[in-house]
């Protein structure tokens, strides 16, 4: 893996991180999680005039994304009802590499070799002692099933969207077209969801956050696509899944969660299974 393509995953891991803790933060998440949505779809419109359709061979792969995000959503907005951004975040993100690097060897047929599975598995395992260490939250058992439904889900559109995009034709076709169908469910139902009154409050109050969110969770995760066209989806999925840091820092700083040794411990781990990653004779 070339040292710009690594950068730009882990610009793509902050801005995730970034738009997670503006979900995490506001009163409404489903009015706030609608927006980001819609902003994905005001963009994508953006795009597709400059853009055709990806080949036939790719919209299987869209479609179980766009149906497996909606899923993703309902997963997110109920881990943040019931956990801390610093407990649920890491565990949602540090189990999914994992799932996707099984599915990806024996569908895709994705083998690694020896340094990149050391590394993947380093970055995993400190992830997920992120989401041990949060004082008082092991028997928080509903934000914990939560977080596991949402890693199921990231590990399933990470597959399909991997493979979708490498098989396009056009990478930036498909992250477009993908932008616009995902992005709408949820606006649409919005009005279902939230009494008139309450939901004009909601958007006077949120619109602009939620704007911030939806872009930086575009960009972010058409650079996440893009990326596995060109590298493994494994190695992609646990460098992108560092964002865990990131949230965590956010959460103690901002929000006040604790971060303790057992936390700084952890992020050295992810760190130096980024560097295992790099250097390895893999990269």
């Amino acid at each position: 893996m070339t040292t710009s393509l690594l950068l730009l995953i882990l610009a793509a891991a902050l801005m995730h991180a970034c738009w997670n803790a503006i979900v995490k933060v506001v009163a409404d998440r489903v009015v706030s999680l609608s927006l980001v949505n819609l902003t994905h779809s005001l963009l994508a419109l953006m795009v597709l005039p400059f853009v055709g359709l990806p080949n036939p061979e790719s919209w299987p792969y869209l479609a179980a994304s766009v149906v497996i995000h909606q899923a993703y959503y309902a997963g997110l907005i109920m881990q943040y009802r019931f956990g801390d951004l610093g407990q649920v975040y890491p565990l949602a993100r540090g189990a999914s590499p994992l799932m996707v690097a099984a599915v990806a060897w024996i569908w895709a047929g994705e083998s690694l070799p020896p340094w990149a599975i050391l590394a993947i598995l380093l970055i995993t395992g400190g992830i997920l002692s992120l989401a041990l260490s949060g004082r008082g939250q092991h028997g928080n058992r509903h934000a914990v099933t939560w977080a596991l439904f949402t890693a199921l889900t990231i590990a399933g559109y990470s597959i399909a969207d991997g493979l979708g995009g490498r098989l396009s034709g056009d990478t930036l076709a498909y992250i477009a077209w993908l932008f616009l169908l995902d992005g709408l469910p949820m606006p649409l139902l919005l009005p279902f969801l939230r009494r008139p009154q309450v939901l004009g409050a909601a958007l006077r109050r949120y619109w602009l956050p939620s704007l911030v969110g939806g872009a930086l969770s575009a960009t972010a995760y058409g650079l996440a696509i893009w990326a596995m066209s060109q590298a493994p989806l494994a190695m992609v999925t646990a460098l992108r899944e560092t964002s865990v840091i990131a949230a965590t820092l956010i959460g103690a700083i901002l929000l006040h969660e604790p971060f303790g040794s057992r936390r700084i411990l952890a992020t050295c781990i992810v760190a130096i299974g980024i560097a295992v990653l790099q250097f390895s004779p893999a990269g």
